[in-house]
């Protein structure tokens, strides 16, 4: 009903969730899954959140709009998890979550997702842009292997 995803759109979440690769993402940045949701440190940083990690459904779902009970269920479980071992891991003082509907809302990637990021005093998370630059698949690895290493 408020759906924005484009003809032809190939989805790079659902790439990843496949196990395949795309341009932004590879399956060395997957933390954790269950049978309904996937966690992965993101390919687009904050300036003084860096490593925070996206958590979508297995199932192609654009938005809240169009997410079903059971989905938005495994996400949540799994935001709670990734948001304690990030508390864990991290060195951060707190967790923030947030999420995107539509482009008015923010949203730019159409498959449902979570953003769960570390804060610390003065991070200025909602006062800052993303970084220019995305993160290097070496970047991230440092981040992946402790969320990783929490799981285990």
């Amino acid at each position: 009903m408020f759906n924005h995803e484009p003809p032809g759109y190939r989805c790079p979440f659902c790439t990843l969730v496949a196990g395949g690769e795309n341009d932004f993402n590879h399956q060395q940045d997957v933390v954790r899954r269950t049978d309904g949701a996937l966690a992965f440190v993101a390919s687009r940083w904050w300036p003084n959140n860096q490593g925070h990690v996206l958590v979508v459904p297995t199932e192609h779902h654009e938005n809240l709009y169009d997410l079903p009970s059971p989905a938005g269920h495994a996400v949540q479980d799994l935001v709670r998890e990734v948001a304690i071992a990030i508390r864990s891991t991290y060195g951060c003082e707190g967790v923030s979550t947030r999420q995107h509907n539509e482009p008015a809302g923010y949203q730019d990637a159409w498959h449902y997702h979570v953003h769960v990021f570390p804060r610390y005093p003065d991070d200025n998370l909602y006062a800052s842009r993303p970084l220019p630059t995305p993160p290097t698949a070496e970047q991230r690895a440092p981040y992946a292997e402790k969320l990783k290493t929490f799981f285990e």
